[in-house]
């Protein structure tokens, strides 16, 4: 697969050749190598039109749904959880936060709540959909962190008030963090010298933005994703590869050539 995109990769080196910054937009692709199923697309975990209670998969995992039937969701949060134990960050996460230390300045922008980029040493994440492993009491300031869903009772309550516990994460129907929409605004008005989409569909406008800024700047845009997205016909550079083997790919070469 490597060989097949040699001109791409090579195309891509001479980008990080001319950058000093570099913005990774992520999504479940990324995490696809360490084992996790991506929700939707090729070997997607919700792939039905809709799940066992005849609802979609985005009214289960809404917040709505959590506050009048906080079963479903929580449910559907063990299912996604679960697929998360006992695995870790891949080779392609780890690229990226070799990368953090060689460039100047390099952001992440994810919209997975599995904490792999953090778990690699990436220092500057912007988590937009949260941390699935923080839990907090929706009565009183109670936090935790937890290592799985196994250490507690599903639906969780407070040990503290008894109201009812969610996960730090961002349902559907409920509004993104307001601290990381900050650090991603202002970091994209800086700007960057390069912008990656790596394994993410790009159906939300948050995420399809970082690209279309670049191209209004003339910035170059690469994509690796197996798939057709929303912003393929938008890139400069589509590598349609899995995320960890073309970040090795690039990275490698890279590292060849400053030698």
């Amino acid at each position: 697969m490597v060989a097949i995109y040699r001109k791409e990769i090579n195309q891509v080196v001479e980008f990080l050749k001319g950058s000093k910054s570099i913005l990774f937009v992520t999504g479940a692709g990324i995490s696809a190598d360490s084992g996790l199923p991506t929700y939707r697309g090729i070997g997607g975990l919700y792939n039905d039109k809709v799940t066992d209670e005849g609802i979609p998969i985005e009214m289960a995992l809404a917040g709505e749904t959590l506050t009048s039937r906080p079963e479903i969701t929580w449910r559907y949060l063990s299912q996604i959880e679960e697929h998360c134990r006992e695995k870790t960050f891949n080779r392609g996460h780890a690229v990226i936060a070799e990368m953090e230390k060689h460039f100047s300045r390099v952001w992440v922008l994810t919209q997975n709540i599995d904490g792999f980029h953090h778990a690699s040493g990436s220092k500057n994440v912007i988590d937009i959909h949260g941390d699935m492993h923080m839990l907090l009491c929706t009565g009183c300031n109670w936090k935790e962190r937890v290592k799985d869903y196994r250490q507690i009772k599903i639906p969780p309550q407070c040990p503290l008030c008894q109201h009812a516990v969610r996960p730090e994460v961002v349902l559907f129907g409920e509004m993104l963090p307001e601290r990381q929409l900050k650090i991603l605004y202002a970091e994209l008005e800086r700007g960057f010298d390069l912008y990656f989409s790596i394994g993410t569909t790009s159906v939300f406008p948050y995420i399809q933005q970082p690209i279309l800024y670049a191209r209004q700047a003339g910035r170059p845009t690469v994509e690796i994703n197996p798939t057709e997205t929303e912003i393929s016909s938008l890139v400069d550079i589509k590598l349609p590869m899995k995320a960890a083997d073309a970040l090795d790919a690039i990275w490698t070469q890279y590292q060849e050539c400053k030698e």
